[in-house]
């Protein structure tokens, strides 16, 4: 049995020293229920998980939206690789040697693209390292990076380069290798010669963080002006590897440690990443100078169920801050915001005061959303005068009053006691601006809120389907077939490829095969066949079925009667529709023969 041209063996390799649940995990924060790991579905919105991961067989199913597979269909659906790149990738990974012919194998001319310009950009990454470190052309941004004070080992840890001063020093080194200049252009490595006559380098004089996608390849690149030349940084543009709106920088080293205190850093550059990581903040992440997008908190809510955003302390960086708590709190997620002093930056804060003070007095002191919130706000008024000490206890009013009860009476008391208010007043306020809010939601779904409607943004969830006996009656037998050969050489003798539904009759074709060539059941195995999203997601379905107790083979004979019956019930009624129109075209002759047929036909039925 053949994969186009991956050998069986290298399948095999990679189904054995991959675990399902690791290579989900990395995408989905699981936790483990029974036999089954269950989380929140990556691939539609829900806030009660239905994504479930059954390790015994190697094969998620979301009970949401129906998508399903083994470990290839997850990383074809969530990282839109073909087949060939899926097993690739798993098999880099376990360090398996990928050297079966045409390692491109099943990709489309966008996906060869894409593996290119992967290719390029690893190659680049590698020349910028280089320079920096081995080269005179680099010494002085080597020079600017050491007086940020970043130790070789935290430069190679986050494989910090340089890209001199030259025109065209990397498109030189991409010619040599033979790529081409068009594709590297679109790629955002190079770009096009303003007289339109060939390629200059994208990055000039400037130190060079690579971007990396969630599984570590270097998708994009990050530049940082050493002097006092604009912009001060300069990033790739979007290109059909780097999304801007969707990309954490650094997520892939924080991911583990992300996993392991549920908690996510949140910052807005590259250099306070890299100095917090070498400050013990290892969960930390960079949306690397852009807003907080709705994507961004997705990837986010994916992976923790708490987030404390330490922007930069000038306006800008809170006022960031402020626009970005919403966003997260909408997406489920547990928010806090670390205020730093003075309009420092994190970076500027831990080589002023060292990474103890930083995680002790900003990190681990980081103040609840609402907290910050009410100190955002409050800046707008000025308290030394009664109006606004007056109109800003009813802005804090109307805030409090979406908490729980607990944090309520929490923050009214503090309200009274910081204001000299008393406390049963500003309590009956607070009771009006519920009476108000409750009001004005008239019973219906929050359509001024549509965040806050959990239908909005994502796939319906599907009703459990009704199945007419004989569709039943197949997807039983297939769950059965997919746990028992020996099952399903009595089927393939008994019923062959009669199945009623295409699919059904598709997905038991591809048994037949798998077990001329496997002795024992295994389901993910199965799956690999098949390199189909419909099929796939259809066997996952029919797999989290099972194999019941009790069946025996006077079940599995009645399944296949079952089956067998549908297409002589259809023929009846096919039948009897022959006879009405015979009825009424006034042919009573062929009405009775048609009549006489029918009765053939029940007969046939009821011994069968």
């Amino acid at each position: 049995m053949g994969y186009g041209r991956i050998p069986d063996e290298v399948i095999e390799a990679v189904l054995q020293r991959h675990d399902i649940a690791d290579v989900i995990g990395k995408y989905v924060h699981l936790t483990k229920q029974g036999h089954y790991l269950k989380g929140l579905c990556p691939f539609h919105s829900e806030k009660t998980p239905s994504f479930t991961v059954t390790p015994e067989k190697q094969i998620y199913h979301c009970f949401g939206c129906g998508s399903g597979g083994n470990m290839f269909q997850f990383l074809r659906e969530i990282e839109g690789y073909s087949f060939g790149e899926a097993v690739s990738h798993l098999a880099e990974e376990a360090g398996i040697p990928v050297t079966w012919e045409d390692s491109n194998l099943g990709q489309n001319p966008q996906q060869m693209d894409r593996s290119k310009l992967l290719e390029a950009y690893e190659k680049a990454a590698k020349l910028y390292r280089y320079i920096l470190m081995n080269t005179d052309q680099g010494k002085n941004a080597l020079d600017y990076v050491r007086r940020r004070q970043m130790s070789d080992k935290l430069i190679d840890s986050f494989q910090i380069g340089y890209a001199p001063a030259m025109w065209d020093t990397l498109v030189q080194q991409l010619q040599k290798a033979g790529y081409d200049l068009p594709l590297m252009e679109r790629g955002g490595l190079i770009s096009a010669r303003s007289e339109g006559d060939g390629y200059i380098d994208k990055f000039r004089d400037r130190v060079i963080f690579p971007i990396w996608d969630a599984q570590g390849k270097v998708i994009a690149f990050g530049g940082r002006a050493t002097g006092e030349v604009q912009p001060k940084y300069l990033n790739s543009p979007e290109t059909m590897l780097f999304n801007k709106s969707r990309v954490l920088y650094n997520f892939h080293q924080a991911r583990p440690h992300i996993r392991k205190t549920n908690t996510m850093v949140l910052f807005e550059g590259y250099m306070d990443v890299v100095k917090a990581w070498e400050a013990g903040v290892k969960h930390g992440v960079g949306t690397m100078g852009t807003a907080l997008t709705p994507e961004h908190a997705e990837v986010i809510r994916r992976n923790a169920g708490k987030v404390v955003i330490c922007y930069d302390g000038d306006s800008a960086g809170q006022n960031a801050a402020y626009k970005a708590i919403p966003l997260l709190e909408q997406a489920g997620l547990e928010v806090k915001v670390a205020m730093l002093p003075d309009a420092k930056d994190p970076d500027e804060f831990i080589t002023a005061y060292g990474a103890e003070r930083f995680v002790r007095d900003i990190i681990e002191y980081a103040a609840p959303s609402i907290k910050y919130k009410l100190h955002y706000v409050r800046r707008h008024f000025r308290l030394q005068e009664e109006g606004d000490r007056l109109r800003y206890q009813q802005t804090a009013l109307k805030m409090i009053a979406d908490l729980s009860s607990i944090e309520r009476e929490h923050y009214l008391k503090q309200l009274a006691s910081e204001f000299d208010t008393s406390y049963e007043s500003l309590k009956q306020d607070l009771a009006n601006h519920r009476t108000k809010s409750e009001k004005n939601l008239t019973f219906r779904d929050n359509i001024d809120a549509p965040w806050n409607n959990g239908r909005q943004n994502r796939k319906e969830k599907p009703k459990t389907p009704l199945y007419p006996a004989y569709h039943n009656a197949e997807r039983q037998l297939l769950a059965i077939m997919m746990h028992d050969q020996d099952v399903c050489a009595h089927v393939e003798e008994r019923l062959g490829d009669e199945f009623n539904v295409d699919a059904h009759a598709v997905l038991a074709a591809y048994l037949y095969a798998f077990y001329a060539q496997n002795p024992m059941p295994n389901v993910s195995r199965y799956m690999a066949m098949l390199q189909d999203d419909k099929l796939e997601s259809l066997a996952s379905s029919i797999a989290m079925i099972g194999a019941r107790h009790g069946i025996n083979e006077t079940v599995i004979d009645d399944y296949i009667k079952e089956i067998k019956k549908y297409p002589k019930q259809q023929e009846i009624v096919k039948k009897r529709e022959e006879m009405v129109r015979a009825e009424r075209s006034g042919d009573p002759l062929q009405a009775a023969q048609i009549l006489s047929e029918i009765i053939a036909l029940e007969k046939q039925l009821k011994l069968s």
